[in-house]
């Protein structure tokens, strides 16, 4: 898996941005199948920024229904990234 399909997007709700104004925990949506090496490593090389820790989740998809068609949402994975101390934010998750 290429460091590119591991982390797919931030996310920024309320609850996250309430982590990260501590300066050191990012949320990432992640592929499904990656683990907290690939993260980590994913994280390093792509932000510059040194990782303390990983910690995931898996978010299991909800059933929807259109109708009397039922179908279900995909699960998917994210991840909480600790930066170390001393390390910066990366600019694109500043101001957000």
């Amino acid at each position: 898996m290429k460091l590119t399909d591991v982390i797919r997007r931030p996310i920024i709700t309320e609850k996250t941005t309430i982590l990260r104004e501590d300066g050191r925990t990012i949320v990432f949506q992640v592929a499904i199948d990656a683990n907290k090496i690939d993260i980590k490593r994913a994280v390093e090389e792509l932000l510059g920024s040194k990782v303390e820790s990983v910690r995931t989740s898996v978010a299991h998809g909800k059933m929807r229904r259109q109708g009397r068609y039922v179908g279900r949402r995909s699960d998917w994975k994210k991840a909480y990234v600790k930066l170390r101390e001393g390390e910066k934010m990366p600019e694109f998750l500043q101001g957000a």
